[in-house]
């Protein structure tokens, strides 16, 4: 979702911030129980076969974009009652004849008659937008919704099954989660191992990525999605984006706000926030939402933090300072430092349903047995059982955040952020800080920067924010809303990570009538 990085140990440019951890929302999602779609329950066969655009979907486009607008797509069945197919976009939306790029679609039909399509975006960036439709459809889309729409799914330009970033070999990452720097070393020599692995990484990234590093920005796959409208025939986008998702929905809208349809941004970024801002937000959300966690664990019989919610959150904080100093081995024989502790930690934080599993996994950590904690990791990094990993949401957060978002890289900049970010997040802050070494020696400099986003003359969109929002804090929400010119705040009052899909009936259906009757909620609406 936004920049931030985790940076005490891990001795690798792999640290990662809270925000990828969205890039595993199918994970996520199946933590919290949801129904997985399976090739048994979808009715009949997928439409497959070529397909063009309608003219009037296509509208008026510069001739030099023309032929993607209107080029044929072959979908074929595919993850058993789906339909897939790979759509050609323009590498450069300056030069589309210089290359393209392929994006990896996949689509579920509508149960009923469909009035169009909507197109989904879990977000990250880095996440994968196929998987959460192949994996987690009904978790995140509703029955009626299905009904009434085609859902299609799409990996963004740099994700993983469209042509991605590519930075790392499986084993190098392996490798790089179980390292760390040595604690109480003085902070020029830190600060040194600290660039050179971002060095490292950067250079990687280069080499195995190529030029399409530089053109991963989040203005151009925004541009994609308006080709995607296009090649499904629809004459407006209709769209439902999550966390980073709503940046790229935004985004769009105020690129093509005469195509905007029906869009839903739920988990609000605020695009008026610089990378620091984001981090600094973002450090208090969970320092909020580790509190309410240990909050929540103190009422149940079996917590492992007793006393008050201050001695429960500081024997976290003992416990990561514990494995800061000392890495924990897992029964599979793997170092788990400080840096992954943490992510494994963060993962379950972004559903309240999924904190009886922190629970667990905390209780085994502090037996001496970090598995479970790695467990959660390893679902947030996408390793599988066999050490190999299903997607590049790490590498793909960095590609496109270090074009998104300028940052400093000064030292003593750094140093008063840090200061900041603890002040913030007793918990997390400082594992947040230093993110702009990652980014200071890519070979691409960043393309776009924080501004506000207005939309002018768009349909109403609808912006939803949750108030315990632990990785997009409500406020941001209430930003966003008001910076669109057509925004419709709503507010989830609960705790985790976005609301449609798993909060109450009354965002399920204020958000379906939305969709399906074209209800626009009434502004300021509370659920």
């Amino acid at each position: 979702m936004t920049p931030g990085t985790l940076h005490t140990s891990g001795r690798s440019p792999r640290r990662r911030s809270l925000a990828p951890l969205v890039a595993a929302a199918a994970v996520v999602l199946g933590l919290a129980g949801c129904t997985l779609s399976s090739p048994d329950d979808r009715g009949d066969a997928p439409a497959t076969g070529i397909e063009t655009a309608d003219p009037a979907a296509v509208g008026e486009v510069d001739e030099d974009l023309r032929g993607f607008y209107t080029q044929e797509v072959q979908w074929e069945t595919c993850e058993g009652s789906f339909s897939c197919a790979t759509i050609e976009v323009p590498l450069d939306y300056s030069d589309p004849g210089r290359s393209s790029v392929d994006i990896a679609a996949i689509r579920s039909d509508a149960t009923g008659d469909a009035q169009g399509t909507v197109l989904v975006n879990p977000g990250g960036p880095g996440g994968s937008g196929f998987n959460i439709v192949k994996d987690s459809l009904d978790y995140v889309t509703s029955d009626r919704l299905r009904e009434d729409y085609d859902i299609l799914g799409f990996d963004p330009r740099g994700v993983n099954r469209s042509d991605g970033v590519e930075c790392f070999t499986d084993a190098e990452q392996d490798a790089a989660r179980q390292e760390s720097y040595p604690v109480d070393v003085p902070e020029e020599e830190l600060l040194a191992l600290m660039t050179a692995d971002a060095q490292e990484y950067a250079d990687r990234c280069a080499e195995r990525t190529g030029e399409m590093l530089g053109f991963v920005d989040t203005e151009s796959a925004a541009r994609d999605m308006d080709i995607l409208r296009a090649v499904v025939s629809d004459e407006k986008l209709n769209y439902l984006g999550f966390s980073y998702g709503t940046q790229l929905g935004a985004t769009y809208a105020d690129l093509f706000p005469e195509r905007v349809g029906r869009l839903v941004l739920d988990g609000a970024i605020d695009p008026s926030l610089s990378n620091e801002d984001v981090t600094l937000g973002q450090a208090g959300g969970f320092e909020r939402a580790v509190r309410a966690y240990v909050a929540d664990c103190q009422q149940g019989p079996e917590c492992p933090y007793p006393g008050t919610v201050d001695d429960g959150v500081r024997r976290i904080q003992e416990l990561f300072a514990d494995v800061e100093r000392e890495p924990m081995a897992a029964e599979d024989g793997r170092l788990v430092p400080v840096s992954t502790f943490v992510q494994g930690f963060i993962l379950p934080l972004y559903d309240n349903g999924n904190w009886p599993t922190l629970t667990q996994a905390v209780t085994a950590a502090l037996a001496g047995d970090p598995s479970s904690i790695l467990y959660l990791a390893d679902l947030s990094a996408e390793r599988q059982p066999d050490g190999t990993y299903a997607g590049n949401s790490t590498a793909a957060f960095l590609a496109v955040n270090c074009l998104d978002y300028p940052m400093t890289s000064d030292p003593a900049q750094m140093r008063a952020d840090e200061q900041e970010l603890v002040a913030a997040s007793p918990t997390f802050g400082r594992f947040l800080a230093y993110g702009g070494i990652t980014c200071a020696p890519w070979k691409y400099p960043p393309v776009l920067g924080p501004a506000p986003l207005r939309a002018e003359g768009a349909d109403p969109i609808v912006v939803i924010g949750t108030t315990g929002d632990p990785a997009t804090p409500y406020e941001w929400s209430t930003a966003l809303a008001e910076q669109l010119e057509s925004g419709v705040h709503v507010t989830w009052q609960g705790e985790g990570h976005t609301a449609y899909g798993r909060s109450n009936d009354c965002i399920l259906d204020l958000v379906d009538a939305y969709f399906i009757e074209g209800t626009v909620p009434a502004d300021g609406t509370r659920c």
